[in-house]
């Protein structure tokens, strides 16, 4: 005779129903939750055992770097649209909320770049002349890559607390005010200089070759050891600093207002100061943010386009060379005289507003800092020499043909 079915058993159909009920409820743990679990843990040791910085995505899908990070952890990115960022206003990559989000060609951010430029150009202008006397050691230049370098890694580390408060006020720092306060160009110009002697030193060709050399050794070192340097003090200050609250909307509207005022006050100080004041700063106010625009909308333009290196910036600074070479050509015009006092002040206002506006040390120099080896040397050669060559082209026939001076024939006043 058959058992009775036991009151326990029940049918595979129906027990399969019972678990996922009791899954969904929570009695049960799934076990492939230990599993999971294992793995997040493990997943989660491995990334902070590693040195490397993490990479953010943008919101195109493509990853990005924090470039403060990876300059004070010495590490190095793999293509150059990671480093489209540094000329841009904090955003999604700072982990911000969308209020504080700033488009990069928005009024606010442009506003600001306006005193920036004027305020990077009166730095340089100040640097170079307090740093240029008899007997000196370092030469004028070196300063002032110095010091933009360094206040550009110092503000690569703080893109985030600037986010957090007001974004257009780190691109203020980095493309106006280091950018206008470093010039590759004058550099590059420098360097060139030394190759023909245009100091007219008592020395031979080998001279000229050791201070060219040594001028474009020497420019490297210091700009990539001050960016490094910037990065790493930012490090050890951001902890300290306190949390600021966001300036008011008045606050912001007048701090756009001002921006425009003061680039619009270097209008008439150029015509109403003293004309012996153009030459030494006030013509160069004038094109300082022109040249800081231009080189801000082709970084913002160019340089998220090629991976090899930041082609924005490579262009600016090519450009803005050119340009240095063709200032210094027509202010060292000896036959049949030279310009009138006007003419050279405007042209000595094009060269250190608008081509030292337009060319930046400080930027390149963090570009190089973050590249890998292979692309910071080949990103370094080429800019160095495709410079040179250009103001052979632009300076040597001119020179050969002696219709121009090895030094400046201008007269300013």
């Amino acid at each position: 005779m058959d058992s009775p079915p036991d009151v326990s058993e029940k049918a595979p159909a129906l027990i399969r129903d019972d678990t996922k009920d009791r899954l969904r409820a929570g009695d049960i743990q799934d076990p492939t939750s230990n599993l999971k679990g294992s793995s997040d843990i493990t997943s989660s040791r491995t990334m902070s055992a590693s040195p490397t910085p993490p990479r953010r995505m943008s919101s195109s899908g493509r990853p990005r770097s924090d470039v403060g990070s990876v300059l004070a952890h010495h590490s190095s990115v793999g293509d150059a649209q990671s480093l489209a960022s540094i000329d841009r206003p904090p955003s999604e990559e700072e982990k911000l909320p969308a209020s504080k989000i700033y488009h990069p060609l928005s009024f606010p951010v442009i506003a600001l770049l306006m005193p920036a430029s004027i305020f990077g150009v009166l730095a340089r202008l100040g640097l170079q002349a307090i740093t240029t006397y008899d007997g000196r050691s370092i030469f004028p230049l070196a300063w002032v890559q110095a010091a933009g370098c360094l206040i550009m890694g110092f503000a690569l580390g703080m893109k985030e607390p600037f986010g957090r408060f007001y974004g257009p006020l780190y691109t203020a720092v980095t493309t106006g005010f280091c950018g206008s306060l470093t010039t590759f160009s004058g550099w590059q110009l420098d360097v060139f200089e030394s190759w023909i002697n245009g100091t007219a030193s008592h020395r031979d060709w080998f001279r000229d070759a050791i201070d060219g050399v040594g001028k474009t050794v020497f420019t490297l070192a210091i700009s990539l050891s001050a960016v490094s340097f910037g990065a790493h003090l930012s490090t050890l200050i951001v902890p300290l600093l306190p949390a600021l609250p966001p300036p008011s909307r008045r606050i912001r509207y007048l701090l756009s207002a001002l921006g425009v005022l003061i680039y619009a006050a270097a209008y008439p100080a150029y015509f109403r100061l003293p004309a012996a004041y153009r030459h030494e700063a006030t013509a160069a106010l004038l094109f300082s943010f022109p040249g800081t625009l231009s080189r801000y909308l082709l970084s913002v333009h160019l340089n998220p386009r090629f991976k090899l290196f930041p082609l924005g910036t490579f262009a600016a600074n090519m450009f803005g060379t050119a340009l240095l070479g063709t200032f210094q050509v027509l202010q060292s015009i000896q036959a049949p005289g030279p310009l009138s006092p006007n003419a050279c002040s405007v042209l000595k206002g094009l060269a250190d507003g608008y081509c030292g506006c337009l060319t930046t040390v400080s930027t390149f120099a963090a570009e190089v800092d973050a590249l890998d080896n292979r692309r910071a040397w080949l990103y370094v050669i080429l800019s160095w020499l495709i410079s040179q060559i250009l103001l052979a082209v632009i300076v040597g026939p001119s020179l050969g043909a002696g219709h121009v001076s090895r030094q400046i024939t201008c007269t300013y006043v």
